[in-house]
């Protein structure tokens, strides 16, 4: 399900003060007519914020966005839960969805896809009874197709809007984290789900590298070393809390050269 924004007053009275909007499907097209910028966020569960009930970090990007440069902002979260990258590339690729339009009108584009490209397998890796990056392992075949589904999504977005600001980030892990994962997970097991981040996480730095866009290191902001991930998860262990969000709109904040549009 498409996540959408609902704020309480206190909130939706501070994101206008910082010159943002946080955009609805009904509100989207007049908001991008009157913001200086609009941020497109596309992605998954953790772009739609599922599991914290708080502000996304495509909204808490924004107001740093909107901060930083003095100009107002429309966010609009287009984060689907269960999307992957076949399906989100499939979206990008019909002219008139939802997800295709709200680019073309886009200053940034913010991209976090993958994860579920494994959905299935979780339970095989984290019990070690499958190494991630080995031939034939049982994530094999989407690690092969990753890296050529996120060329053909960054090569649609800079066919649908030339010259935009293009940020893709990393995971800090693919499954479970922190405590939940250490109570569920064999340590081999944990070791064979951050493999497999890691290959992930490989495969959307070389895209962006090589097609024009900026890639974000999720994974060291949220597992530096004496910090324990758990304060930054919601309670599935699978998704990021308000800290997290923060964190992560703070990273992207940091990667961000503007450009002039």
């Amino acid at each position: 399900m498409k996540a959408r924004h609902l704020l309480a007053g206190g909130v939706a009275l501070l994101l206008c003060a910082a010159g943002l909007t946080l955009m609805g499907a009904d509100e989207a097209p007049a908001a991008r007519e009157q913001a200086d910028l609009t941020i497109v966020a596309l992605g998954d569960s953790v772009t739609s914020g599922v599991g914290c009930r708080c502000t996304a970090f495509p909204g808490l990007y924004g107001r740093l966005i909107a901060d930083r440069t003095g100009q107002s902002v429309a966010v609009d979260n287009q984060g689907v839960s269960g999307m992957n990258s076949g399906g989100l590339l499939t979206q990008l690729k019909h002219k008139h969805s939802s997800i295709s339009e709200a680019v073309q009108t886009a200053n940034i584009i913010l991209i976090t896809i993958g994860a579920n490209d494994y959905l299935g397998h979780e339970d095989a890796v984290t019990r070690a009874s499958c190494t991630p990056i080995v031939p034939n392992s049982c994530v094999a075949k989407e690690l092969s197709r990753l890296p050529a589904n996120l060329h053909q999504i960054l090569t649609r977005v800079r066919a649908l809007r030339p010259g935009a600001t293009v940020l893709m980030t990393g995971y800090w892990n693919v499954f479970r984290d922190g405590q939940v994962a250490r109570d569920r997970y064999t340590p081999d097991g944990i070791e064979a789900s951050f493999a497999l981040t890691r290959a992930t996480n490989a495969a959307t730095a070389d895209a962006a590298r090589s097609d024009g866009a900026t890639y974000v290191d999720i994974f060291t902001a949220f597992e530096k070393p004496g910090q324990d991930v758990t304060t930054l998860l919601a309670p599935d262990g699978d998704h990021p809390n308000a800290a997290g969000h923060a964190l992560i709109a703070q990273s992207l904040a940091s990667a961000t050269v503007l450009l002039a549009h």
